[in-house]
């Protein structure tokens, strides 16, 4: 039995995973860890049945995690929609299977370590852990939640069992203060003091809560809070090594401030640090408060007028005919830049085939760095993507024929179709689609990227809209339709109204396809127009 576990699970993982490393931002991909975990659940159970009497720890683990999979494999997909999930999902395969083994290790069993050394190599590590719970963060900035909300699995029109404990929440916070981002650690080690203090259990002692908590609080700039944290810690434990120093420190160091403002000392607030208690610092992006209110549906710039100027038609491509007898239903999504949206663009089958073709050569999305021009990845952009020819599947070959007869641009000088699928929080911040750097070296073969033509391949639950800042719209994806739009002017010159981003997917995984077309072979089918701005 245990050769056979051995056998289906070497083979199982040279078939799904072709590609690996930075997990957590693929969907598509974490859901083979599902299948992965419930293989270790079964390895472990065995080992279970054959020293039950030595490990009685380890068979209420695997109870545990029995439960868990059971749920997990009925959905995988749909479990991992929930990023609580996702980020348990990391934190459990790089963090606490480690601890499991180091259990194991001590009265060994050559079936259960074997398997185990086999699944390792294709873990999440600490990249993956580290980026699920940012990723937790930037849903919680964009779309105002608090840290409660995400640790009882409270999102917006979504209630489900997936909650963070004490030693998730302290473990999230203890994520962001080493990276020195004091304002979410402040979030996170409060949650976990608040449910420590409504008497969950928890292995994390208050003590060190309140350690990182009080000390971050002092870089957020307020003093008063952090001197009553400390002292509720030097209360708890009076010989704390670092404790006494601090609160001598802040001490003084208010008292300072005090005397040099002419003020009386103040009390801290009574009232419970919350969303809002401090101000998120500013960061690098100049329109990161528009670009986050119309992920939230907030701050859209359509209304009756401009609605009056939208219409939808039927689309031949100029009489293609492969258009004639079934033409595209067309949709206006704004006038001016034209946004349009295209129903029915892929069939169910079809998207199914290109996730197919794509899941086994998804590697995390890249951009080009504006100093050096190479290809690099940001934290700004968290998704994994693969290029798919129409020598590939004549399902990709037919895409591309499409996307031809629609907009009546020649794919010829196009690039491959990309598709994409968004991890745990996906999102591409606000971008140009066109070229504005002139070491290109595509810019002098095929041109500029003329036009976008992007492809919705999945409904997402919450979140994952393709907004733009610069005239306040929002594209809510639909699956099996398309939107499109011109990224240069008929001169050539780029249309800056056409930053846009793809918004952080809140519950859901989002999966798109995306054909950049060039300039060159379009100087007849759209002509240069007079001006600059034709």
């Amino acid at each position: 039995m245990g050769k056979s576990l051995f056998f289906i699970s070497w083979a199982l993982l040279c078939c799904c995973w072709t590609t690996q490393a930075e997990i957590f931002t693929s969907i598509g991909q974490m859901t083979d860890l599902i299948y992965t975990e419930k293989e270790l659940v079964q390895s472990l159970r065995e080992y279970i049945k054959a020293e039950e009497s030595k490990l009685a720890a380890v068979k209420s683990w695997a109870k545990k995690l029995d439960a868990l999979t059971r749920v997990s494999t009925s959905d995988p997909e749909g479990y991992l929609a929930h990023p609580v999930n996702a980020y348990k999902l990391m934190k459990r395969l790089n963090t606490e299977w480690s601890e499991l083994e180091s259990l194991v290790l001590q009265n060994p069993s050559d079936g259960f370590i074997s398997n185990m050394s086999i699944h390792r190599q294709y873990f999440p590590d600490e990249e993956d852990e580290t980026g699920a719970a940012k990723a937790l963060m930037r849903l919680q900035d964009t779309y105002q939640l608090d840290s409660e909300a995400f640790s009882r699995g409270k999102l917006p029109g979504l209630h489900s069992n997936a909650f963070l404990t004490v030693d998730d929440c302290y473990d999230m916070g203890k994520t962001a203060y080493n990276d020195a981002d004091y304002y979410h650690a402040v979030l996170w080690m409060q949650q976990s003091l608040k449910q420590l203090d409504a008497g969950e259990e928890a292995v994390v002692s208050k003590a060190d809560i309140l350690d990182y908590l009080s000390y971050s609080v002092y870089q957020m700039g307020d003093l008063p809070r952090a001197i009553e944290l400390t002292r509720r810690l030097v209360a708890i434990e009076p010989g704390h090594q670092r404790a006494g120093g601090n609160l001598r420190y802040f001490e003084r160091l208010l008292f300072k401030q005090l005397n040099e403002l002419n003020q009386a000392y103040q009390p801290s607030s009574e009232e419970p640090i919350q969303l809002g208690t401090y101000s998120r610092p500013k960061d690098h992006l100049p329109e990161r408060e528009a670009y986050e209110a119309l992920c939230r549906g907030e701050g859209l710039q359509m209304n009756d007028k401009k609605r009056s100027r939208l219409f939808c038609r039927y689309q031949d491509g100029k009489r293609n005919p492969r258009l004639l007898l079934k033409p595209m239903k067309e949709e206006d999504e704004w006038d001016s830049p034209h946004i349009v949206r295209y129903l029915d663009v892929l069939s169910h089958e079809e998207i199914e085939k290109i996730k197919e073709l794509a899941k086994p050569r998804l590697a995390r999305a890249t951009v080009r760095d504006p100093k050096t021009g190479v290809l690099t990845t940001a934290n700004y952009r968290v998704s994994k993507s693969a290029w798919l020819e129409g020598e590939d599947d004549p399902v990709i070959e037919r895409v591309n024929q499409r996307i031809e007869d629609i907009t009546g641009l020649t794919v010829t000088t196009a690039e491959l179709l990309q598709v994409a699928n968004y991890g745990v929080g996906g999102q591409y911040e606000p971008h140009y689609d066109f070229s504005r750097r002139p070491f290109d070296s595509t810019l002098k073969v095929d041109g500029n990227r003329l036009a976008t033509f992007l492809n919705y391949m999945s409904d997402v639950e919450a979140g994952g809209a393709t907004v733009f800042p610069d005239f306040g719209a929002a594209i809510w994806p639909r699956k099996g339709t398309a939107v499109f739009w011109y990224n240069l002017f008929k001169s050539g010159e780029g249309d800056y109204r056409t930053r846009h981003a793809a918004c952080p997917v809140l519950v859901g995984s989002k999966w798109v396809s995306n054909k950049w077309i060039h300039e060159r072979g379009q100087e007849f089918r759209r002509p240069c127009g007079l001006t600059e701005v034709d």
